[in-house]
């Protein structure tokens, strides 16, 4: 049981960076995101591309830090993944999101969702094939914490959860010690308003768009160091993202955090008592559970 409950929480971890994103998109723009998981893919497999470049063009980067599979070259191309995921975020609302903003309502958004994740998912199918993929071959063995209890932990497993908890400890230092905190909690709360006081909203958009966009690049680099990659991470994470944002409460940064690590200690205890095959079926009570008791969510704000 113990092992499942910190494999819950470096599972909890990779749920919250991706939950932070959508649920600050859904929250300024009013509509659930079904792509947003794909950019999870997009930071997953673009980390890939940068990763073989790097260590094509430097072989020296293609040494691994320390005791985990992570190489420098790895390191190097999670940064500019997360770069090139916020670009795509961006650009998906420009081509996409925002065209039917302008003539649509939320629920013509959603269903846009739908066909930007269908098209993201297909794309990357294509491009890179339908087999899962390793950032590394190489055997990383996993360290025994406890023999009774039995708990093994991989290297991999801790620096994701460090290094996911330190980004996001800077997101909460961005959002509450700067201007542009304050600016994005104006525009989320009354965007009419926040036009009139000065703040230029469509820069607040591309902005959230490309914080999401990162965040998100930098959770597919941490699964795919801890599992495999492959087209369908996406659609295989959006549920449980989807879960962490209705627990946290839409518009709550701190309720995503929190959600994401309840929505993964959960699904990792079920395994307990449910086959594994059921597991991915926990995500949905949750959220059916959460919108039964307190549908604003634990964090979230009643909406008149």
């Amino acid at each position: 049981m113990i092992q499942h409950l910190v494999d819950g929480i470096l599972v909890g971890s990779i749920l919250s960076l991706g939950a932070i994103g959508l649920t600050m998109a859904m929250h300024m723009l009013r509509f659930a995101n079904f792509s947003h998981a794909e950019l999870l893919s997009i930071g997953a497999y673009s980390a890939l591309v940068f990763d073989g470049l790097f260590k094509g063009l430097y072989p020296a980067l293609a040494n691994a830090v320390g005791p985990l599979s992570l190489t420098w070259a790895l390191s190097l191309a999670m940064i500019l993944s997360m770069a090139l995921t916020g670009a795509s975020a961006v650009l998906i609302d420009r081509l996409v999101f925002r065209r039917v903003r302008s003539k649509g309502g939320e629920l013509s958004m959603v269903f846009a969702s739908f066909g930007v994740a269908m098209i993201i998912r297909n794309a990357l199918g294509l491009s890179f094939g339908l087999n899962s993929k390793l950032y590394s071959q190489d055997i990383v063995f996993a360290t025994v914490l406890s023999r009774d209890p039995l708990l093994l932990i991989k290297p991999d497993q801790v620096f994701s959860l460090i290094a996911a908890l330190v980004i996001m400890a800077i997101l909460h230092l961005v959002l509450s010690r700067t201007t542009f905190g304050y600016a994005l909690r104006a525009v989320a709360e009354n965007p009419a308003l926040a036009q009139v006081s000065g703040i230029n909203l469509s820069r607040m958009i591309m902005l959230i768009w490309i914080i999401g966009g990162g965040l998100a690049a930098a959770a597919g680099v941490f699964y795919g160091l801890n599992n495999q990659i492959n087209p369908v991470l996406g659609r295989d994470l959006v549920l449980p993202i989807f879960a962490a944002t209705i627990v946290g409460g839409i518009g709550s940064i701190y309720g995503a955090v929190l959600g994401g690590f309840l929505v993964g200690i959960a699904s990792n205890m079920a395994l307990v008592v449910l086959p594994s095959g059921y597991s991915p079926s926990v995500p949905f009570l949750i959220i059916l559970i959460v919108l039964m008791i307190r549908p604003s969510g634990l964090f979230g704000e009643e909406r008149t």
